[in-house]
């Protein structure tokens, strides 16, 4: 334990782990709806972590040493507010009270920049376990960058990362492959507390499952620890000591912590019926006698505890913090140069010249995966803070970087990352190594198996992270690998994701373009979509290219100024280069066409509406998409008059350019397409 001055007796401690313990089940009770059960049983393991083993600062919630905890079972958000409100994070009881009301600080589900202390946004089951392991990556990451060959404890850099999870995250597949990727990686710096209540929405988690969820974790690469009776403070506290003992093996430590829900409701507690829902007025007084409280106050804290909780909470913080300053100020004095890095990661700023040695490409055509490649392999050679990899894929989707990032492994924290063939918990892994905004991370994998990582993307949009995602073989061009690989809705899917950016460039210097926009902008998370096949580069439009690809659309090719067209062609991806071809052919038959080059709706509906409008002018009527996807996305702008080029239909395994061509993803048939639409609106 850390000791300061100010002394909390174990006497007041116990006093307010019995008042704060019932506050759930009142709050709860008055509003009807919500979950009390978990926060209940778990308030002793809760208050021991944050009054004596979570490294925090309740006056600095975004101090950069501090511990991160992860509260991966967001539903029990109240055992999470209940502590930000004993430790004085700015929550009051009335905030308690207006738990899951819309406009308040204590939504239903905690909500990264919605209330302090609140790390990330979590609820859906095994996430919030997956990004804590890239939390603790990211740790270890930065750490070496910035002091390297330093320890945890060692570094101004080092913090823990602590997760709390349910027999929920258990079931949910996803925390296995963390555990995975965590035990093979080496992260003695996260510790995952396993609340392991027996009990499911369903009733015993026994009518599912018969695992020995402990011995998984242990089979992983895990340290396992267990804390036998969650009431007993003093065991609690032995076996957090013990996972912050330093581990020979540089393993992950993996708690098993044995509840019982609701404790100590008398007649509710243990059951499915403590997990949800209002438990009755009746079994919260029985409650409250078995706890030696006043069965008729309700959502009570006798104000002495309150202030000797903040009180304690706000000395230990600040003799914390003071400490760490100490060491920081001696490291910054002794390392100009890592100084320096850390104030410009800390801004966020990129370093001088950073796209001095972008690719200058030279072929004549070239599948825009390896543009992407050349150009990453610049960026990560310019920008150490960028890092990532790919779901057992690097040089099929051009992320390998030229081999010259080392691999983040048991030994070295580099910069590469072998996530396996684990889709899921590489995007949530993302999330967790974007939190501390020191780094830019980066994962890989093909376009059809973003559908395991979409739950991961939904949330890093809801929380606005800059993850980086690289999908390649973006379409039917994947050919003989068949339709199970060949996506078709992916596309449309994911643009559906409301601060989402699905990027699809149409050739190599489009990709250089856009790859400069991604690196520049923290606005949320992209998607970086990619074709297997050689495109040709469009050399020729270069400089339009370089100036409009980072406003999402543009004007590619257009005929003088002082001509209408008469037809506009929109396009993304491999189908830009039919799009101009196209248009040849229309000029050949006396019809004027405009291509306009689409690789990001979300960039483009960003503009304003007179730049949206000089590209696609409201009154020209006559549009055709083109792009080799369903066709759904693309009815908001050909409209009722136009006509969709798109793919309505799952592939086969045969040759992928002819696939594309019976399509229609060819010159002649987008040009019958724009000349059927003009001659239709004569």
């Amino acid at each position: 334990m850390t000791a300061v001055q100010f002394s909390l007796p174990a006497s007041v401690e116990s006093d307010i782990i019995r008042h704060a313990r019932v506050i759930p089940l009142d709050v709860v009770q008055a509003k009807g709806n919500g979950h009390a059960g978990t926060a209940v049983g778990l308030t002793p393991l809760s208050t021991t972590l944050y009054n004596h083993h979570l490294r925090h600062n309740p006056a600095h919630p975004d101090w950069v040493a501090r511990d991160r905890f992860i509260l991966s079972c967001g539903h029990t958000s109240l055992s999470l507010y209940l502590q930000l409100f004993l430790s004085g994070y700015g929550l009051e009881m009335s905030d308690l009270q207006a738990a899951r009301k819309l406009g308040s600080i204590t939504p239903g589900h905690p909500e990264r920049g919605v209330t302090a202390g609140v790390e990330m946004s979590t609820g859906p089951l095994g996430q919030g376990l997956c990004a804590a392991v890239g939390v603790a990556m990211a740790e270890r990451r930065v750490r070496e960058m910035l002091t390297p060959g330093q320890s945890l404890d060692e570094s101004p850099f080092g913090y823990r990362t602590w997760c709390l999870a349910s027999d929920g995250d258990m079931f949910e597949g996803i925390s296995s492959e963390a555990a995975a990727l965590a035990g093979t990686v080496g992260l003695p710096g996260l510790i995952v507390l396993w609340d392991d209540n027996g009990i499911s929405i369903d009733g015993p988690t026994s009518i599912s499952t018969q695992e020995d969820v402990a011995g998984r974790f242990a089979s992983a690469g895990w340290r396992v620890l267990e804390i036998g009776d969650a009431e007993n403070t003093a065991a609690i506290s032995q076996a957090l000591d013990a996972a912050c003992e330093p581990d020979s093996q540089a393993r992950p430590t993996f708690i098993r912590v044995r509840t019982r829900i609701g404790n100590p409701m008398p007649t509710v507690g243990g059951t499915s019926k403590a997990h949800a829902g209002a438990v009755g007025a009746d079994e919260i007084a029985a409650t409250k006698q078995i706890l030696g409280l006043d069965p008729h106050e309700s959502c009570s804290m006798p104000q002495p505890l309150l202030e000797a909780s903040r009180e304690w909470a706000r000395r230990r913080g600040a003799e914390l913090e003071k400490k760490w300053e100490q060491g920081y100020a001696t490291w910054r004095s002794n390392n100009a140069a890592g100084a320096k890095l850390f104030d410009r990661l800390a801004s966020q700023a990129l370093p001088k010249e950073w796209d001095a040695e972008l690719p200058d490409f030279t072929e004549q055509t070239l599948a825009t995966r390896v543009a992407s490649g050349q150009v990453l392999t610049s960026l990560v050679t310019a920008i150490p803070e960028i890092w990532g990899g790919s779901c057992d894929l690097s040089g099929s989707t051009s992320t390998d970087c030229g081999g010259v990032l080392e691999p983040f492994t048991r030994v070295h924290a580099g910069r590469s990352v072998y996530f396996g063939i684990r889709e899921h918990a590489q995007a949530a892994t993302l999330s967790g190594m974007c939190l501390s905004g020191l780094t830019r991370p980066f994962g890989s994998t093909y376009l059809a198996f973003s559908d395991y990582q979409k739950p991961a993307i939904r949330l890093a949009s809801i929380m606005k992270l800059p993850s980086i995602f690289i999908w390649t073989h973006d379409s039917l061009a994947v050919g003989e690998d068949g339709p199970t690989h060949q996506p078709v809705e992916q596309i449309a899917t994911l643009r559906a994701v409301p601060g989402f950016s699905v990027i699809r460039p149409g050739d190599a210097w489009e990709t250089r373009a856009v790859w400069t926009r991604i690196v520049s902008r923290r606005d949320g998370p992209v998607g970086l979509v990619l074709s297997r096949q050689n495109l040709p580069v469009l050399h020729e439009y270069r400089d339009i290219v370089a100036q409009g690809a980072q406003r999402g659309g543009y004007v590619l090719a257009d005929f003088p100024s002082d001509s209408q067209p008469q037809v506009i062609l929109i396009a993304t991806g491999s189908e830009v280069h039919v799009a101009l071809k196209a248009r040849e052919r229309l000029a050949h038959s006396g019809i004027s066409a405009r291509v306009v080059s689409m690789p990001c709706v979300e960039w483009f509906e960003a503009q304003n509406q007179k730049y949206r409008d000089s590209v696609l002018p409201p009154l020209l009527r006559a549009r055709v998409s083109v792009e080799a996807g369903i066709g759904a996305p693309w009815g908001a702008y050909v409209g009722l008059d136009g006509a969709c080029v798109s793919v309505e239909q799952f592939g086969q395994s045969g040759d992928g350019a002819v696939q594309l061509a019976d399509a229609g993803f060819t010159a002649d048939h987008v040009s019958a397409v724009a000349t059927r639409i003009v001659n239709q609106l004569l």
